[in-house]
């Protein structure tokens, strides 16, 4: 009878995997609990997302517009058997308290301020840093203050050069920078509705299907606040600081030479692959990959990404 039972357990075990239902540790991801929980800063609510164990390397995710640590629900779990993986949610963003304009200066040094110290509050000392659109004038800027704590970097359609932002998107919001006027800010509205919002999810994509509506159904809600207009706009405007700090951003790459993921959605109309193209002059220790989506590739290629993520930080 024992025998007869090791060998049902042994065929049943054979058949998930088989199936794929069952994996060994050390090739597949397994399910992880993911927190929820908010820090204070500066008086702010800062939310994050948190899973992993805290003695493992640390993964810092940071966000795009006009997302938030939501954008990384999928991937939490994908890391968290190995790695220590943190979400932030930016002031103005997710989960995370949205004051005013005229009681919180909404500039990229301050979003990178409040990141840099939420670093510190929740005790994360080396980390790597995946900057995504956002997320890479924030992670940049932490890169340039902090290089020892950098481990390496994950870069998905997030821009460090001039060749990434010279398209159609750029025109209207680049005359914003030249002309901060309400004329000027106002034709820039039109980026905050839900067509933009979905398009955004789903322009460049290989099948739209695969796109779950439970994106802008964050998303737009939130966009949709009282006075968040005014924020992205000061964003908007804000964003012209980051061009100028490019070439320190370079620098930095090619001093400190931080090993470097790219996994990027090549149909991106915001961030095309001509802003991917640029890192191969400053990096010698660069993974490149193009993938056949858009701009937020994580919705459609997330465990591609999540794959390449993994066999990445292993090596």
């Amino acid at each position: 009878m024992t025998k007869l039972k090791t060998t049902a357990t042994a065929l049943a075990l054979a058949t998930l995997f088989t199936f794929g239902l069952l994996a060994h540790a050390d090739d597949q991801p397994t399910s992880a609990q993911v927190y929820h929980r908010t820090v204070k800063i500066d008086g702010l609510d800062i939310f994050y997302r948190e899973a992993g164990p805290n003695d493992a390397p640390t993964v810092l995710l940071l966000h795009g517009f006009p997302t938030s640590s939501h954008m990384f629900r999928n991937l939490i779990p994908a890391m968290a058997d190995k790695y220590h993986v943190v979400a932030p949610d930016y002031p103005g963003f997710g989960n995370s308290s949205a004051p005013s304009v005229e009681d919180f200066d909404y500039t990229f040094d301050n979003l990178a301020n409040v990141v840099e110290q939420f670093t510190e509050k929740v005790g994360l000392k080396k980390y790597s840093i995946y900057l995504m659109d956002y997320g890479a004038p924030v992670g940049f800027r932490l890169a340039v203050k902090h290089p020892e704590r950098v481990e390496t970097l994950i870069v998905q359609n997030g821009n460090a050069y001039d060749e990434g932002i010279d398209n159609e998107f750029w025109k209207p919001i680049k005359a914003y920078w030249k002309d901060r006027t309400d004329e000027q800010g106002d034709k820039l509205r039109s980026l905050l509705t839900l067509d933009a919002t979905k398009w955004q999810y789903t322009h460049g994509v290989r099948n739209v299907e695969t796109i779950s509506p439970d994106t802008w159904g964050h998303v737009q809600p939130l966009l949709d606040r009282p006075d968040n207009q005014e924020i992205q706009l000061a964003l908007f405007y804000s964003y012209g600081s980051n061009p100028p700090l490019y070439p320190k951003w370079q620098e930095y790459l090619r001093k400190y030479q931080p090993p470097t993921l790219i996994v990027w959605g090549k149909n991106d109309a915001i961030f095309p692959a001509a802003g991917a193209h640029p890192y191969k002059r400053d990096l010698k220790n660069l993974e490149f990959h193009l993938l056949n989506t858009g701009h937020f590739a994580l919705e459609e290629d997330g465990t591609k990404i999540a794959e390449l993520l993994r066999g990445f930080l292993g090596k």
